[in-house]
């Protein structure tokens, strides 16, 4: 038996490959099918199910596309009922993989289908448990993401507590636990770094089995939640109706551009142009209008929160040899309609004699130096909990991931010093305001980060401990 993590950073999610005696799994894949195919064929393995731990809704999953290339047969648990076809099964049913078993657990909670795959052994014994959203290392999935469910984020809990107690609890204390998401993801609100661990270890560090009683679990598990991302619900209904193939996205996304061709396009179309380079290459000189979302950075969760309509037409800039790149991670969360990108980049553009902008950026030190709370509006787009947790002494939090409901609060006339933990989120922050009319703004570079390190520190940083 062969059991691979398949994780990728962007997404903070994880895929995994089963395999035994010359047959595979694949369970909760992304959008491009090539990587497990890939592995398939270096093992001589075929591909015999694609397990779906459940509806996604941070990502769009390659279950459609895995199935038409191998004939593979899709498999949901209980109660759910996609679209398309696939094989929902019974809750204990068992598979039959090689001369490994996998086990169907129903573990509704985190959404109602919310299934965990089992594996046994060929001697019988639980060996591990690929748990999707149900259970995290440190955390358990957030309960309110069920798509257009009549139960409230309380009865979610309250069925996941149960899930966790009778399916997941009674195994042993060595059985392997494979989650969906590591850190960083939105479906889960404590999750550690670690991707893998043992069901005993978390049995004395999760903090959602330490509960001890379903009122307590349900308050715990409740308490803190924000709002989703606005394209979560989306990519759930994509992932349970059906969606474009990831091919033709890419084929149509991998369009190359010339200045003139670029410009048609985007009248035309109405397309949102993306310019995916570093943040200091767009701050130098981009094209006017455009939104900066790097590549380098959480790009497709930050293209999910922030352009609201999936049919959305984006026109891209890119750093020669990543254009595949980021067609790919846009469908990765179902934005299928990138149509194009310049050829040749900001210096073809500028070569052609077209008009450029440039944001004014500030060092920390600099800004240090000359800061004046008085006079200088300080803003800082880092979520809430990073802002409550420590932030400067004067400065106003305008999350990013609510930039558009925060425009209110800025003024066209002022001036605006803006930073985020490190400097990404600032940037993108900026670039939509300057898309909409806001000329007045100043990046600091490196951020909170290096604001820390400042004079700043002795006079002006403040953290909750020495607030109280």
């Amino acid at each position: 038996m062969k059991i691979e993590q398949i994780y990728t950073g962007c997404l903070a999610e994880a895929a995994y490959y089963i395999e035994s005696d010359g047959e595979a799994a694949i369970v909760d894949p992304l959008r491009e099918s090539a990587p497990y195919l890939e592995r398939a064929e270096n093992d001589g393995a075929k591909i015999k199910f694609i397990l779906e731990t459940h509806f996604h809704a941070d990502f769009v999953s390659g279950h459609l596309d895995l199935a038409a290339k191998t004939g593979a047969k899709i498999v949901f648990g209980p109660t759910a009922q996609p679209a398309f076809d696939a094989y929902v099964a019974k809750d204990n049913e068992e598979l039959k993989l090689g001369k490994i078993t996998i086990k169907v657990l129903h573990t509704p909670g985190h959404t109602m289908e919310s299934t965990t795959f089992l594996v046994v052994d060929e001697q019988g014994n639980p060996h591990a448990i690929f748990t999707g959203d149900t259970l995290f290392i440190g955390d358990v999935g957030r309960p309110d993401l069920a798509v257009k469910s009549d139960l409230s984020r309380e009865d979610l809990a309250g069925y996941l507590y149960d899930s966790l107690q009778h399916k997941i609890l009674p195994l042993p204390d060595d059985v392997i636990i494979y989650p969906g998401h590591g850190a960083g993801s939105a479906c889960g609100k404590n999750m550690s770094s670690e991707t893998v661990d043992s069901l005993g270890h978390q049995r004395k560090t999760n903090y959602a089995l330490q509960t001890g009683s379903k009122e307590e679990f349900i308050a715990k598990v409740t308490e803190g939640l924000v709002a989703p991302p606005q394209y979560f619900p989306k990519n759930a209904v994509m992932n349970k109706t059906g969606y474009a193939s990831f091919d033709d996205v890419l084929k149509k996304g991998l369009k190359p551009l010339s200045v003139d061709e670029f410009i048609t396009v985007k009248e035309t179309t109405r397309a949102l142009v993306i310019d995916t380079r570093k943040s200091s290459d767009f701050a130098k000189a981009h094209i006017p209008n455009s939104w900066f979302i790097g590549i380098d950075g959480s790009f497709a969760p930050w293209v999910g929160a922030l352009i609201n309509d999936l049919n959305q037409p984006v026109l891209f800039l890119a750093d020669e040899g990543t254009e595949e790149e980021v067609v790919t991670r846009m469908a990765r969360v179902g934005y299928d309609n990138t149509i194009g990108f310049l050829k040749g980049g900001i210096n073809a553009w500028i070569n052609a004699g077209m008009d450029v902008a440039h944001l004014d950026e500030m060092t920390a030190k600099e800004f240090s130096q000359n800061f004046k709370p008085d006079s200088m509006n300080l803003i800082d787009v880092r979520k809430k909990s990073e802002f409550n947790s420590e932030h400067l002494l004067h400065a106003e939090n305008h999350p990013l991931d609510f930039i558009f409901s925060e425009i209110y609060a800025f003024k066209p006339e002022s001036t605006y010093y803006v930073h985020c933990a490190s400097g990404y989120r600032s940037v993108i922050a900026c670039s939509i305001l300057m898309s909409i009319g806001y000329s007045h703004l100043v990046n600091l570079k490196g951020g909170f980060n290096e604001l820390k390190e400042t004079e700043l520190e002795k006079s002006e940083y403040v953290c909750p401990t020495t607030m109280l």
